[in-house]
């Protein structure tokens, strides 16, 4: 009885280190910096920190209210890890929306 047993074990032991293991998903892209953007009037400012290992370019962009108003963007600009980055762009008058977009650095 117990010889069946530690046969029957040492099977499944066996077909179970012998089975390929699934292969690994795509690596998940790094996580971006973590921005706070701030309008006050016609001027918006982004406050941007990388906590993690991989650098991140970030970039503001403004959609002013009015349709003679330009929209506007700043150059991108790198965050390297564990650094703080502030971006600020204005429209004459007043601002519809701002956003910050990323960009694998």
């Amino acid at each position: 009885m117990r010889t069946a047993a530690r046969a029957a074990a040492l099977l499944l032991m066996a077909t179970t280190l012998a089975t390929p293991k699934p292969a690994s998903a795509a690596p998940t892209p790094p996580a971006p910096a973590e921005c706070h953007t701030r309008v006050r009037n016609s001027h918006a400012t982004a406050d941007c920190y990388n906590g993690n290992a991989t650098p991140d370019r970030v970039q503001l962009h403004l959609r002013c209210a009015h349709w003679w108003d330009p929209a506007m963007d700043t150059a991108l600009a790198t965050v390297d890890p564990l650094r703080h980055v502030t971006l600020s762009q204005r429209c004459w008058l007043r601002i519809r929306e701002a956003w910050v977009s990323h960009a694998p650095g």
